[in-house]
C-alpha cells in the first residue's frame, strides 16, 4: 500500500499561518510580515525572470508606483487604499509594458541594466513631483481603524493576514503559470529565445503577459507596505535596495521554483531585522555581509540555490533508498 503524499507547499503555508498566534510577540509578527511582503515580491519577480529568462533590476518601480497610487488617492482624495491597490496594480502592468515592450528587443545583461535604468528614472520623477510632496514624502493620515481604511492600530494580526491572502494569491498564480501553457512557453523562451519562435510561440507578447502580472503583483505588496508604515517617500520605496533584495532572496533560495522567494526571505528578512534589534540602527550591515557571504558560497557550490541543495540531497536519498531496496 502506497503512503498518502505530501504536499509540501501546504504544510509550509499551514505552518507560516499558526506561527502568529501560537508566538504572539509583536516583533515575531512585524517580521512575518516583512517576510511575507519580499517572500510575494520574490515571487511576483520569480514569474518574469525565473520562469521568462528576463532578468530585472527594476521591480521597486511597480512597488513604489503601487504604494504611491493607494497613498496619492487616500491622502488627497480620501478614497480607500483597497480601491487605490487596485488602481495601482493595473497602473503598475500598464507602464510595465509600455516601458517592456521596447526593452525586450535587449538581450541579456543589457535588459537587465534598461530595468535598472527606468526605475532610476521613475524614482526621480517621484522625487521631483511637487504633487507627491516630491522627496518629502507622505505621511499617510491615522483615521478610525478598519478593514475599509485599511488601518488597524490595536494589533498587527490584519497586517499579517492580509499579507498571507496576498502572499498566497502570488503563489497559486506562480504555480497555476507554472504548471498552464504559458508556463511551458516562458520555459522554452528562457531556455532559447530563437527555438521558441521557431515552435511559433510569440515571445513578445508572452513576456509582456508575465510581465504585467509580475509587476501588478508587485505594485500591490507596495500598497500594503505603505499601508502598513503609515509613511513614505521616493528613497523608501523607490530604490535599488528593494530590487536588488528580490533578486538576491530568490536566487538565493533557487531562481524558478516556487519554494525559492520562500527560503530565501525566511533567511534574509529574519536575518536583517534581528541585527538590527541586536545591534541597533541598520545593524551594522551585518545581515548583508552575512547573506552576502550565503549567496556567494551557494553559487560556488549549486547555482539553482538552497532548493538546488535540497533536490541534490533528495535524489541522492532516493538514490541510496533503492539500491538498498535491489540489494535486499
Amino acid at each position: 500500500m502506497k503512503k498518502p503524499k505530501i504536499n509540501t507547499l501546504m504544510v509550509i503555508l499551514l505552518s507560516i499561518l499558526i506561527l502568529p498566534f501560537i508566538y504572539t510577540n509583536n516583533n515575531f509578527c512585524h517580521i512575518l510580515i516583512l517576510f511575507l511582503i519580499f517572500a510575494g515580491l520574490g515571487e511576483a519577480w520569480n514569474i518574469i525572470t525565473g520562469f521568462a529568462g528576463q532578468t530585472s533590476f527594476g521591480h521597486a518601480a511597480f512597488f513604489g508606483i503601487g504604494a504611491y497610487t493607494s497613498t496619492v488617492l487616500f491622502y488627497k482624495f480620501h478614497i480607500s487604499p483597497w480601491f487605490g491597490m487596485i488602481m495601482g496594480a493595473f497602473l503598475a502592468a500598464i507602464i510595465s509594458a509600455l516601458v517592456s515592450y521596447p526593452c525586450f528587443k535587449l538581450k541579456g545583461h543589457y535588459f537587465a541594466i534598461a530595468t535598472l535604468a527606468i526605475a532610476e528614472i521613475i524614482k526621480q520623477i517621484f522625487v521631483s513631483w511637487d504633487y507627491v510632496e516630491g522627496a518629502t514624502g507622505i505621511s499617510i493620515p491615522i483615521v478610525e481603524e478598519g478593514i475599509y481604511n485599511f488601518q488597524f492600530h490595536s494589533s498587527k494580526i490584519p497586517y499579517f493576514l492580509i499579507a498571507y491572502i496576498l502572499f498566497l494569491a502570488v503563489v497559486y498564480t506562480a504555480k497555476a503559470i507554472e504548471k498552464n501553457r504559458m508556463g511551458y512557453y516562458l520555459k522554452a523562451i528562457r531556455d532559447s529565445h530563437e527555438a521558441a519562435e521557431a515552435l511559433g510561440i510569440n515571445t513578445t507578447i508572452y513576456k509582456l503577459y508575465a510581465m504585467m502580472i509580475s509587476a501588478a503583483f508587485t505594485a500591490s505588496l507596495g500598497t500594503l507596505y505603505a499601508q502598513y508604515i503609515l509613511y513614505i517617500d521616493p528613497f523608501m520605496v523607490f530604490p535599488l535596495e528593494i530590487s536588488m533584495k528580490i533578486v538576491l532572496l530568490t536566487v538565493l533560495g533557487g531562481i524558478g521554483s516556487i519554494y525559492g522567494p520562500i527560503i530565501g526571505a525566511a533567511v534574509l528578512i529574519p536575518l536583517s531585522e534581528y541585527t538590527r534589534i541586536i545591534l541597533g540602527g541598520t545593524g551594522k550591515g551585518i545581515d548583508l555581509i552575512i547573506f552576502g557571504a550565503l549567496i556567494v558560497i551557494i553559487a560556488c557550490y549549486e547555482p539553482n540555490g538552497i532548493i538546488g541543495i535540497l533536490k541534490q540531497k533528495r535524489k541522492k536519498g532516493e538514490h541510496i533508498h533503492a539500491k538498498a531496496k535491489a540489494l535486499s
